[in-house]
């Protein structure tokens, strides 16, 4: 109880002082009214949704995601709002004490906020709460194809010009639009790839958010197959459970579930794909992340049956194992699969000039191909969402990657 209300003191503070900038800038009355009954509504339905009847676990129900995004946009719009006024203030503060102790006034008096300013405020703090309604009504839904062709002089013959799918972190118990959903199926099997691969993170929970879209998911098809590994939110660590017994069902439930869906789901194993007589080396290896993340995940074992000379593709799911595991093993791996970070759905990307999000401070590799010491990773931006249920900027992913016989000379 003490939480909400001090949560309801700050936001109440945060509310009025973002209201003195809307009283600057317009004198309306129905605009400021307009104001606080969006602000009242934006915080009842978070406090309702946190409190009645919630399962407890760390992962938002759809309600409580939505909730939480409003939240979010009210929140940001409040901020930046703020920052315009408080910094006025400040400015507003030193005039009136210097007019005061100089002389130049008989009393201490604030001058008026400047309308100019305040307007100023507010336009910049729109451009942000429009972007994270916008993230949340289309945004989330934005799916675009990336390609990219990497190039290695040990490629083995058959595969010059060999294509991946990939896709990662479905969260399907965050999906709300099944039209969305089955034209982005029809997206991915539009890229006529040789090979699928899913690198984790089919749901946020339960096996059960699956069960709706096992027809859609289904339907993915790749001349080579369809592969897969574990992410961390696939493993019901992040609600709380009756027994163990439970839980463990539930994870095996989802490991037959993909095997019903037609994947071939690696944990911490290998696979060969082969051309005539020339075979590359999948692997892959169930969640392995730093810090708190499962670490499940055993490379030893992946490789166990391959060979250190074969052409190796690696699936995993966290980045973090690359540069942690990946890259001081012995064995040369070509290309690395991951995803995970989601690219914090929320960033900005322009090709050729910036690409940034907050999440750029947490990992090293969060979103698109690195390489290091000759070796190379793909960080998939996602396919779903999770917490947030939108993406600003950074957009849902489909990467398509042709693998291409280097010339030596």
């Amino acid at each position: 109880m003490l939480r909400w209300i001090l949560f309801l003191m700050v936001y109440t503070a945060l509310s009025f002082y973002t209201l003195q900038a809307l009283k600057t800038a317009t004198k309306y009355p129905w605009a400021q009214y307009l104001f606080i009954a969006i602000a009242a509504v934006i915080a009842g339905n978070f406090i309702y949704q946190f409190t009645a009847g919630e399962v407890p676990g760390r992962v938002l129900s759809k309600p409580k995601s939505f909730a939480f995004g409003f939240l979010l946009a009210a929140l940001t719009f409040q901020i930046i709002t703020i920052f315009f006024l408080f910094s006025e203030d400040i400015f507003r503060l030193i005039s009136a004490g210097y007019h005061k102790l100089s002389g130049n006034a008989t009393e201490f008096s604030l001058p008026q906020r400047r309308r100019f300013l305040s307007m100023i405020g507010l336009g910049i703090a729109a451009l942000p709460f429009g972007a994270l309604l916008y993230g949340m009504y289309k945004g989330k839904y934005n799916f675009k194809v990336l390609k990219y062709t990497m190039e290695y002089e040990d490629l083995p013959d058959a595969f010059d010009g060999y294509q991946i799918t990939q896709i990662s972190d479905v969260h399907s118990g965050s999906f709300d639009n099944r039209k969305k959903i089955e034209y982005a199926i029809d997206l991915v099997n539009q890229q006529k790839s040789d090979v699928l691969l899913f690198t984790g993170d089919m749901v946020n929970n339960k096996t059960e958010e699956m069960y709706p879209w096992k027809d859609l998911f289904s339907t993915l098809e790749a001349k080579d197959g369809k592969f897969s590994v574990l992410g961390n939110h696939d493993y019901g660590d992040y609600i709380s459970w009756d027994t163990e017994e439970e839980k463990a069902k539930n994870l095996q439930d989802l490991k037959n579930l993909q095997k019903e869906m037609g994947f071939d789901l690696l944990l911490n194993e290998s696979r060969y794909l082969q051309k005539g007589a020339d075979r590359i080396a999948l692997l892959g290896v169930e969640n392995w992340g730093k810090g708190g993340f499962k670490k499940a995940g055993d490379l030893q074992k992946a490789k166990a049956t391959i060979s250190k000379d074969d052409f190796k593709i690696l699936m995993s799911h966290d980045p973090s194992h690359w540069e942690e595991e990946v890259l001081p093993d012995d064995y040369h791996y070509h290309l690395t699969l991951s995803g995970h970070t989601h690219g914090m759905q929320f960033g900005i990307e322009i090709p050729g000039w910036i690409k940034w999000s907050p999440v750029k401070w947490r990992y090293k590799q969060w979103a698109g191909i690195y390489e290091e010491m000759g070796e190379f990773i793909n960080v998939n931006r996602g396919f779903g969402f999770l917490g947030y249920p939108g993406r600003v900027g950074i957009w849902p992913e489909i990467t398509v990657i042709t693998l291409k016989k280097k010339s030596l000379t």
